[in-house]
Parts: C-alpha cells; sequence; structure tokens
C-alpha cells in the first residue's frame, strides 16, 4: 500500500514506520521537525519536513496516488508540556483539519487519527483508582484544557467529514504509550521515562533522592509502543470507524510505578514530593469492552516486562551520551 505516515519523527509515529516498512509497504514520512531530529529515520523512504498546519504543504505531501494517511502528528509532551503550552497544543487542529481537507480531494481510502485519553471529562477522575473509562465518557465535554479540546474537536472535525463527505476514517484514543525510542529528557516526556531517567541519573551519580511531580497516588494505565502499534494496526484494518479507547487497563499509581523501576535499577532511594508540579487528572485508566468487541484483542504486555525494556534502553542511551561527553575531551 501507499502510505503518508504525518508525525513520521516522533515517537509512536517512528515505531509505526517501522513496522510498516517491514511490512513491505511504500511510506511517505513526514514531521515538522528537522530529519536530524527524528526518533527513527529510514533513507529508503520518502522523507520531508513540513508544517502540515499549512493547507499547501497538506496538499503537496498528499501526492497522486497515496491511499492511505496515519495522522500522528501534533505538539504535546506530558503534562509539563502540555499545561504550560496550551495555545501550542490547540493549533495542531490545522494539522488534522487540513490533512482531512487534502485527504477529501486526492480521493484517500482510508484515514486515521490519533486521538488521546486527555479528551475525558476531568469530572470522571477525581479519585485515585477509578472503573475504566468508556469512549461515552468523554461527554459531557470537560477535557484536559488545550491539548484535551484539540484532540475532541478533531474527533469530532473526522466524524463530520465521514458523515458529510463519506471519509473512511479511524479514531484512536492512545492512553500513556511508553517505551524505547522515545523522549526521556528535555520537558516533553511522560512519567515512564522522566523517572527511568531520573532513577539512572541517581544511581549513576550515587544520588539518595529523586524528585517526584505530586504525591505519588495520582494513577494512571501505561501501554507498551509495541502493543500500540499492534492495536492500532488492527483497528486500522477493522470496519470501524467511531471512536476507539486503545490503552492498557493495568492501573497503578505513580508510588506503584515507582517500586517497580526501583526493582529494575536494584538501587534505593527517597522520594521527594513536590506538589506544585503538573500532576494532571488524579485517576485514568482504560475499559477495553468495545476495543475487544471490535477486534477481538487488547494490550497484553504487563507494565513489569514493559518498564523493564524502556528502564534499559534509557539506562543505554545515558551511558553512551556520558561516555561520549567524557571522551571527547580528548
Amino acid at each position: 500500500m501507499k502510505i503518508l505516515v504525518a508525525g513520521a519523527g516522533g515517537f509512536i509515529g517512528g515505531h509505526l514506520v517501522s513496522r510498516l516498512k517491514a511490512d513491505g509497504h511504500k511510506l511517505t514520512c513526514v514531521d515538522i521537525k528537522p530529519l536530524e531530529y527524528w526518533f527513527q529515520i529510514f533513507d529508503d523512504n520518502q522523507n520531508f519536513s513540513l508544517d502540515l498546519k499549512e493547507f499547501e504543504n497538506c496538499k503537496k505531501i498528499l501526492k497522486d496516488g497515496i491511499e492511505y494517511v496515519f495522522n500522528m502528528a501534533c505538539n504535546m509532551g506530558g503534562m509539563g508540556f502540555i499545561e504550560n503550552n496550551k495555545a501550542e497544543c490547540m493549533l495542531s487542529v490545522l494539522i488534522n483539519t487540513n490533512l482531512l481537507r487534502a485527504s477529501l480531494q486526492k480521493k484517500v481510502k482510508k484515514y486515521l487519527f490519533s486521538s488521546s485519553a486527555c479528551v475525558y471529562n476531568q469530572d470522571k477522575q477525581k479519585n485515585s483508582f477509578i472503573d475504566g473509562l468508556k469512549e461515552i465518557d468523554s461527554y459531557p465535554a470537560l477535557p484536559e484544557d488545550g491539548y484535551g479540546w484539540e484532540k475532541l474537536f478533531s474527533e469530532r472535525m473526522c466524524n463530520h467529514f465521514y458523515e458529510d463527505f463519506g471519509l473512511n476514517v479511524r479514531i484512536i484514543r492512545y492512553h500513556n504509550v511508553y517505551g524505547p525510542f522515545g523522549t526521556f529528557d528535555g520537558g516533553r516526556e511522560k512519567a515512564p521515562a522522566a523517572l527511568c531517567r531520573k532513577v539512572i541519573n541517581a544511581k549513576l551519580n550515587n544520588i539518595k533522592e529523586i524528585e517526584v511531580w505530586g504525591d505519588g497516588e495520582q494513577t494512571r494505565s501505561f501501554m507498551y509502543i509495541n502493543d500500540c502499534i499492534e492495536g492500532t494496526l488492527k483497528i486500522f484494518e477493522s470496519n470501524y470507524n467511531k471512536v476507539l479507547n486503545l490503552g492498557s487497563s493495568e492501573q497503578v499509581s505513580i508510588n506503584e510505578l515507582l517500586n517497580k523501576i526501583e526493582k529494575i535499577s536494584n538501587y534505593n532511594f527517597k522520594r521527594n514530593y513536590d506538589l506544585n508540579k503538573p500532576k494532571g487528572v488524579r485517576g485514568r485508566s482504560s475499559d477495553n469492552t468495545l476495543l475487544k468487541d471490535v477486534i477481538g484483542w487488547e494490550p497484553r504486555t504487563s507494565l513489569d516486562d514493559g518498564i523493564k525494556k524502556t528502564y534499559e534502553w534509557i539506562a543505554e542511551e545515558i551511558k553512551t551520551k556520558r561516555n561520549l561527553k567524557k571522551f571527547s575531551k580528548y
């Protein structure tokens, strides 16, 4: 198949490109970042650095013959980024709007939009451990300000392009994706990567405490990247064109996540809780009832297995950079 992956230079986008390439598809890849900043890049794909908020760029990249679009592109990061960059997050609505318009013009056969669990009503996420959120729990609307509103609006835009114009859409709500080849520092990283980095650096530098945002009792479910890609392709290949959750139902507190990382690292430390840092909603987890009904599958990688692989990858990255910095003096 001839496929466009928007946001190909990002974390999920890079893993998706890797899988689609391995499956033998012909790929056009685009991201706003310069090529040297893409998380994964494959030279035998067509790779472009373009701002898809511009309609002309969307038309340019959707060359004649492209049949399928995976829209993974948006300006986002962990809670530290989302809470402090609301306008920047909301501007991503232009990417989805203009890609939809261009896809309609170019007669694209199928269009997938990557949404987020940040669309869910915050009033339903006030307790630490909650029942999994069902797709219907996004209404009445009260999503995360900025990023959540952009995703919810873009979901509706996809629905209306299907209803009004017949564009074949797929809409996926991702729940906290983590794994290797992702951001682990710089301000956009999410909790699993950030906590792995903090513990690794503490161990390397013999530091006996780490900073934790919030009181550690806020909960999430975390989905390993391999499950994310597998579920994405299963949903894409299905006949279901309404919103679907894609996330793990294994809900844990940040403290429980830290316990797992502490065990993996074989390093004991004190937790310094900062209640003034961004921490998001109190509790969130995915209800996978509809997902299992539609595709007969749900994420299967345990947090123990996934976080171990993630920790080991980040540790190797940090040690490599540390060694390069040390030997660059000579």
